[in-house]
């Protein structure tokens, strides 16, 4: 019981970490965070680490489904930096389904 209760709190733990390490390489992870499919589209989805029920986790991309391109492929949050303001405004007005 004891090792299990470790291997818990070492995971919630590490994405924690991983976490604070994307904020600060420039992601902007939570309630609308920007991502890019392989196609290049752009659309806003909930990103929290560790929290998924639409996707599948790869740790820093994710198999999801993308509705501009209408078809499932693999996502990854853009840096803040890497995004113009068309950008933002294209990916706002394009959301996914707003569960995690």
């Amino acid at each position: 019981m004891r090792t299990r209760g470790r291997r818990i709190l070492l995971g919630i733990a590490a994405i924690a970490v991983w976490t604070l390490v994307a904020r600060r390489l420039g992601y902007r992870l939570g309630a609308d965070t920007v991502v890019r499919c392989r196609r290049g589209h752009l659309f806003t989805t909930i990103w929290i680490p560790g929290v998924k029920l639409k996707a599948i986790d790869l740790l820093v991309a994710r198999i999801q489904w993308c509705p501009v391109g209408r078809h499932w492929s693999l996502v990854m949050p853009v840096r803040d930096a890497d995004l113009t303001v068309e950008d933002r405004l294209f990916a706002g007005s394009h959301r996914d389904v707003r569960i995690p």
